[in-house]
């Protein structure tokens, strides 16, 4: 008989390959007697070696799985260790190791076992358990299982901070050819469902102060990238039509990483780990800097530029707005310069209220200037020539670009 501990190290590890686990954009309170609290900001996470994130408690609930997905370590196919908690036990080990300090919150996902709706009853069950029995008021995020009954979903939204499908194939033929039993309708229409909830509990709870909340920091969803031909154009189309019809938070892009020897799956030396980089740019600029997909990629452009980063690329296509007057220049137009981001720019607009901006203040107020020097002006004057040739500044551009040197900083200044 497996003990906790060994379904423990099974479990955790085998949810490593899941990206979407943010703790952002809830606030829940413990009431007299409760147990903990989720903070609006986040987690302020911790990391292991291995580089996974330990002040959530990421476990699958089992990894005993009905489908043969071509691209998953927990294919029913491969020959793994195979383990499955029961509800007590995943609510003793998130009770024991928030009360340790060892976490703040919960990531539970799992495999398919049995089917999608019993799968799903156990994770909800879990949800609902930490809540009424146990009086726990920290971060909880579940996987919906695709195919799994709209109650039994609607049920861990009522008791989770943040319920997330993933969608992982970027096209319903990707699906057909590496995930046979999934289609992409059991995928979205949980979505719409649950985007759907979201906004009804959003109206009861301006009508009714006191009206259960559901789902308060949304949902998110994880595509997996390079598993499949898609181009960047074809993922970043999705991930905007999932923005506006199905409201998400965020998208998550997870570099496929080669855990089968399956003829349907390409075989790289590794993740492509810049081009993850680039699309969670391209994802920013469009999430929250106001780009359209057909700005940064058309059926000219289907692939993001390795080189330069998607406000570079756009700047360096786009010379005929430029050079901004940084003294001038609006919200908008300011947010499309490289190397200046949201706090620069608002940071901008608040100081010219008071004095006219010199060339100097701009790096105090937080603008990458080895970018940004090429595309603004400050009372008449710039930095570099504005006679450069567009090919050496793109080499002014490629060598300032940290992607391409070190460690991608997905929260730098764009």
């Amino acid at each position: 008989m497996m003990d906790v501990e060994e379904k423990l190290n099974i479990l955790a590890a085998a949810a490593k390959y899941d990206a979407s686990c943010a703790s952002s954009g809830s606030t829940r309170r413990a009431a007299r007697g409760g147990l903990g609290a989720a903070a609006r900001a986040g987690i302020c996470h911790s990391w292991s070696d291995d580089g996974r994130c330990i002040s959530l408690l990421k476990l699958l609930f089992t990894n005993r799985c009905i489908y043969d997905c071509a691209y998953c370590a927990n294919r029913c196919s491969n020959n793994v260790p195979r383990a499955a908690f029961t509800v007590d036990e995943v609510v003793e080990l998130t009770m024991g190791f928030y009360l340790r300090n060892y976490i703040e919150g919960l990531f539970l996902s799992s495999a398919v076992e049995h089917s999608p709706d019993h799968t799903m009853e156990q994770l909800a069950a879990v949800c609902r358990r930490l809540r009424e029995e146990r009086h726990f008021h920290g971060y909880i995020h579940v996987k919906a299982i695709p195919g799994a009954s709209p109650a039994l979903i609607n049920t861990a939204g009522l008791y989770a901070d943040r319920v997330s499908v993933n969608i992982e194939l970027p096209s319903e033929q990707s699906l057909r050819l590496l995930a046979p039993h999934k289609s992409r309708m059991n995928v979205l229409e949980p979505m719409k469902m649950i985007a759907r909830a979201i906004a009804t509990n959003r109206d009861e709870r301006r009508r009714f102060r006191h009206a259960p909340r559901y789902a308060p920091a949304g949902q998110s969803t994880q595509l997996i990238v390079s598993a499949s031909p898609e181009s960047d154009g074809q993922i970043l189309r999705l991930a905007s039509r999932l923005y506006e019809q199905c409201h998400l938070k965020r998208v998550y892009y997870s570099a496929y990483i080669p855990v089968n020897d399956d003829p349907r799956l390409p075989a790289p030396p590794g993740p492509d780990l810049l081009r993850e980089h680039r699309l969670y740019q391209a994802d920013w600029l469009v999430r929250v800097y106001g780009f359209t997909c057909a700005e940064i990629l058309d059926e000219h452009t289907p692939q993001l530029d390795r080189a330069l980063d998607p406000k570079c690329a756009w700047a360096l296509r786009n010379l005929h707005w430029f050079p901004v007057d940084v003294n001038r220049a609006d919200y908008e137009a300011l947010l499309r310069v490289p190397g200046i981001g949201i706090r620069s720019a608002k940071r901008i607009l608040a100081t010219r209220r008071c004095a006219a901006l010199r060339l100097e203040d701009l790096h105090k107020l937080g603008v990458v200037m080895k970018r940004a020097q090429y595309f603004v002006t400050c009372q008449g004057k710039s930095i570099a020539p504005r006679t450069l040739h567009p090919a050496a500044l793109r080499a002014a551009l490629h060598a300032g670009d940290p992607a391409c040197v070190t460690q991608p900083d997905l929260f730098g200044e764009l």
